[in-house]
């Protein structure tokens, strides 16, 4: 399998992996013209599975090191797969109730309250799972991002005052962002992240791990995926048969969006062996800030603001940088 032995190139699949994550909502926004996001996540997560699977044949199971994917799929623990399906569970209820807060209050809110909590209580986990990095860099970086946070909500607060629909999607992005923090250390537990070449027996690799991953959040999704759609945030509830009715072009935006996401994740699995896991996931959840570069500049999220509000966006945008900056250099 494709094993990734320096920690620059490990740093350079964490910033893909940031850009992905960070992008896959475009796809939701472009369906969101002529589909619910309730519909779309249907593909969203077939089109994460797909991905998984075209990974794990292709990365997977090239090279001389490490176990190729078949293979270590066959050896992997029943308790290596609970962890890892209890991760992608969490995480597909996380991300549902993100999508949902996308479709409220837009890319450039969402995300980085979403994601940006995520990042901050995820890194705080996974550092104690496995402790490797220069703390104090890692931490001050982690701040940063938390001073971003709070800036981006002040931005949004003052330019969608008294929207309820703007205040309900903040809300669902903060409870997404704290289940969200949740999963990374779930599926670590699955992987042996000292040891890609010669993983411990009944450990997954990470191509392994992602697709078990991928096959929580499928599985998850007929409960978690169903209850959106029966039960929605906002608008009236949709059907399976409307979702069977739409058009392939709409079916393709979603599956594109799960593999733009996929790609991502795989990435942060393959890098977490070098750059460590703490460091892979925060380079990674640095997505708020890709996101928030979409929805003001590409979307429009935030036309018509004041200067007062265009400050608050600069401001929250060098934090993130600066934040991110100390995290990259708090691996070397």
């Amino acid at each position: 399998m494709f094993i990734v032995n320096s920690y620059v190139l490990a740093v350079v699949l964490c910033v893909v992996t940031m850009i992905c994550w960070g992008s896959w909502g475009n796809t939701q926004k472009l369906a969101a013209k002529s589909w619910r996001y309730e519909l779309f996540y249907w593909d969203y997560v077939i089109g994460i599975l797909l991905f998984s699977l075209l990974i794990g044949f292709t990365l997977g199971s090239i090279g001389s090191q490490g176990r190729p994917f078949c293979e270590d799929l066959a050896q992997v623990s029943g308790a290596t797969v609970a962890w890892i399906l209890v991760g992608g569970i969490i995480f597909n209820l996380s991300n549902i109730l993100l999508s949902a807060s996308v479709s409220m209050a837009g890319m450039a809110v969402a995300f980085p309250v979403g994601v940006g909590i995520a990042l901050v209580l995820g890194v705080i986990q996974t550092y104690f799972v496995q402790a490797k990095g220069n703390p104090t860099l890692l931490f001050i970086g982690v701040l940063l991002v938390v001073v971003a946070i709070v800036v981006n909500g002040m931005a949004s607060g003052r330019l969608q005052k008294g929207e309820s629909s703007n205040k309900k999607g903040i809300v669902l992005a903060v409870v997404a962002g704290i289940l969200m923090s949740f999963f990374y250390a779930f599926v670590s537990k699955g992987m042996d992240l000292d040891n890609f070449v010669a993983p411990a027996v009944g450990k997954a690799t990470p191509y392994t791990a992602f697709f078990l991953f991928a096959l929580g959040i499928f599985l998850s999704n007929f409960l978690w995926g169903t209850i959106a759609m029966k039960r929605p945030f906002q608008g009236e509830p949709v059907s399976y048969k409307t979702y069977f009715a739409g058009s392939a072009k709409l079916h393709l935006v979603g599956i594109l969006g799960g593999c733009v996401w996929g790609l991502g994740t795989v990435l942060s699995y393959i890098a977490a062996g070098k750059a460590g896991a703490a460091i892979s996931y925060a380079l990674g959840q640095g997505a708020p800030m890709i996101a928030a570069l979409w929805g003001v500049f590409v979307w429009k999220e935030f036309k018509g603001a004041d200067k007062t509000t265009n400050r608050l966006l600069l401001i929250m945008f060098t934090c993130f940088i600066l934040g991110l900056a100390l995290i990259v250099a708090a691996g070397e």
